[in-house]
């Protein structure tokens, strides 16, 4: 992976977003066995109906870790610094995340220099589920 240059990187650039696949029943199983989080809000259907849900929904974590991703297609983890975030939604069955982030400031800090990106992940209709920022080491 090349990651950008500080001096190539300009304020408002935005990261190549990350569009996943509907979430399903199967993606929250599999995140559950991954994460070992197995809030019964999340794969049963008879519990998430007894908390007046329509059903089961996705991890906000399942969110955060997609973001994750965004960030790891941009630059190695490595160069990643800080990572904070933000649920404000709920990510139903059904939904199709994107995650999009873009370059909010260019700073040194710490010998090093640096931008912070702001991040989110909205599904299909534009619904932000999970609104966060990064900050990111370039050379």
């Amino acid at each position: 992976m090349q990651a950008p240059r500080y001096a190539d990187v300009k304020v408002g650039d935005r990261l190549p977003s990350l569009a996943l696949p509907a979430i399903d029943r199967t993606t929250l199983a599999l995140y559950c066995g991954a994460s070992g989080d197995h809030n019964p809000i999340h794969i049963d259907i008879d519990f998430a109906r007894k908390a007046r849900m329509p059903d089961v929904f996705a991890h906000g974590m399942l969110s955060a870790a997609y973001l994750g991703r965004l960030l790891t297609g941009w630059v190695p983890q490595q160069q990643i610094r800080n990572v904070s975030v933000r649920f404000t939604g709920i990510t139903h069955l059904g939904n199709q995340p994107t995650c999009t982030g873009e370059v909010a400031e260019k700073f040194e800090a710490d010998g090093e220099q640096r931008v912070r990106l702001r991040l989110k992940c909205s599904n299909q209709y534009g619904e932000d589920k999970l609104v966060g920022e990064a900050i990111v080491a370039l050379k």
